[in-house]
């Protein structure tokens, strides 16, 4: 049997921490990206901040875009992935779903920084279009299938009147967008810390009664 020192469990550890190392490089990109912005931002910063040379980053990523894209794609992402999951096995009021949906989205943003990411292709769309066709594809048109069906789901059941499904997603999405760029832009300036589940609790609360038949 292996001893903790010995070259079975050095090898062990060594792979556990190269299976690790995407994840680690992405926090760090995302730390980066938050402080200067995507044009701002260098590999050699990603690098130093991941505290790994920047070679080491190539080996998993062949470009500045492809880390931007792979955070995105594992945070948002992976974020509208679980809704994918719950709304497959789900059965029970669509009220329910959309405030899972809706506050599934609002942590996730919430969580490390990564409202930067929504800031950041707002900002820099224009210089960098590849980006917005990016977002619109991977994040976007996803999140808009998923809440549709949501919204589709209540009309059939009765629970939400007939409005026009692609208006009501949209006013669905827009406070979250407020909060990332209040939080991301506007919160350093708050001389009391602003309450965003306050904010998504008062919105559902205000859009069950605009939905209501």
């Amino acid at each position: 049997m292996s001893s903790p020192s010995s070259p079975g469990s050095a090898a062990s550890r060594w792979v556990r921490r190269k299976e690790a190392r995407p994840a680690e490089i992405q926090e760090a990109a995302l730390k980066v990206f938050a402080e200067k912005g995507y044009a701002g931002a260098r590999m050699d910063d990603i690098a130093r901040a991941a505290g790994v040379t920047k070679g080491t980053i190539y080996l998993y990523f062949d470009s500045k875009e492809a880390v931007f894209k792979s955070l995105v794609r594992g945070s948002i992402g992976a974020a509208l992935t679980q809704m994918d999951e719950t709304q497959k096995s789900f059965h029970g009021p669509a009220k329910t779903l959309l405030r899972f949906a809706l506050g599934t989205i609002a942590h996730m943003l919430a969580s490390g920084g990564r409202d930067a990411l929504p800031k950041i292709i707002l900002s820099e769309s224009a210089n960098f279009p590849e980006l917005a066709r990016f977002w619109r594809r991977e994040i976007i048109d996803r999140g808009i299938a998923r809440m549709s069906a949501i919204v589709e789901l209540g009309i059939a059941q009765g629970e939400f009147r007939k409005l026009p499904v692609e208006h009501v997603v949209r006013l669905c999405m827009a406070p979250l967008l407020l909060s990332v760029l209040w939080r991301s832009t506007f919160a350093q300036f708050d001389a009391v810390p602003y309450d965003y589940q306050g904010l998504l609790d008062t919105h559902l609360d205000v859009l069950f009664q605009g939905l209501a038949p």
